[in-house]
């Protein structure tokens, strides 16, 4: 029994900082609490208003795709370094992996408005075009839905490699030497061997990637358009812009449920045991 106290700690904390603003956010949604300009009278007709306008099921259904797409770039860009490292034997590789750590020691506001140095009209990419004279005019980087997905693959490329990363570094180095002996080229070897074995770290990096780029509202806030908001940019709108709390909640659960629901079918097809092993 005395090491069931041991779990206090953990128990408690996630009692005051998950279980207990998640209740509040519901009562805020119902109307038992009332924050703001929101309505005065309990009920449900926050969530009646939300859920039947099709405005926001869009930007949901926009957001979720963004950060798919966001998700398959990182991966795409973030499993070779990360294959790199975890095969390289090389003594600059403690060096590689602080490098790749690095970005998380600046704030991420900051990251993210340093695309505008490299995006905007007069930004390093069009000063060097027009300098070859490739362009006369700049191209149009920034403030729409690809810089958007530009700054959420900076925020969470490096999540992603240190996932993928784990995965390839505790792989028996002997499995793909022992594909090779059998007939298998080098190429084959990856294929059936290295990547199918590394795949609950690529779904550990994904899953964290996903949700990461899934709540952000800074980056389409500095690097995107009017056209280019996320859902958590209508929560910021809805809380602190107009103070309706009320409608705020119902949104915040709407996206909680639906980040939910892709992390449960993430469990269903990839196992949450394998994923959260991975991850650890």
């Amino acid at each position: 029994m005395a090491h069931r106290w041991l779990l206090a700690p953990a128990i408690i904390a996630i009692t005051l900082l998950l279980l207990v603003p998640l209740l509040f956010t519901v009562l805020l949604s119902l109307g038992i609490l009332n924050v703001g300009n929101s309505e005065n009278t309990a009920g449900t007709g926050a969530w009646q208003s939300v859920l039947g306008d099709g405005f926001y099921w869009w930007f949901l259904v926009k957001t979720l795709l963004v950060a798919g797409v966001s998700t398959l770039v990182a991966a795409l860009l973030g499993y070779p370094p990360a294959y790199f490292l975890a095969t390289s034997r090389s003594r600059w590789r403690p060096l590689l992996l602080l490098l790749i750590v690095l970005p998380f020691w600046i704030s991420y506001i900051i990251r993210t408005m340093s695309w505008i140095n490299v995006l905007g009209a007069s930004g390093a990419i069009n000063e060097a075009a027009m300098g070859l004279g490739l362009i006369d005019t700049p191209w149009p980087l920034l403030y729409n839905q690809v810089s958007v997905i530009v700054g959420l693959v900076h925020f969470i490329l490096p999540f992603m490699i240190l996932n993928i990363y784990v995965a390839l570094d505790g792989l028996d180095e002997s499995l793909p030497g022992a594909a090779k002996s059998l007939g298998a080229s080098s190429w084959q070897a990856f294929c059936r061997v290295t990547l199918p074995l590394s795949v609950p770290g690529l779904a550990a990096g994904s899953l964290i990637c996903f949700l990461l780029a899934a709540g952000s509202y800074v980056t389409p806030i500095i690097l995107g358009g009017p056209k280019d908001a996320m859902f958590a940019n209508l929560i910021y709108e809805a809380m602190i812009i107009q103070l309706d709390w009320r409608t705020g909640a119902v949104l915040a659960l709407l996206l909680l449920g639906a980040l939910g629901m892709v992390t449960a079918i993430a469990a269903r097809f990839l196992g949450l045991e394998r994923i959260g092993r991975a991850a650890a």
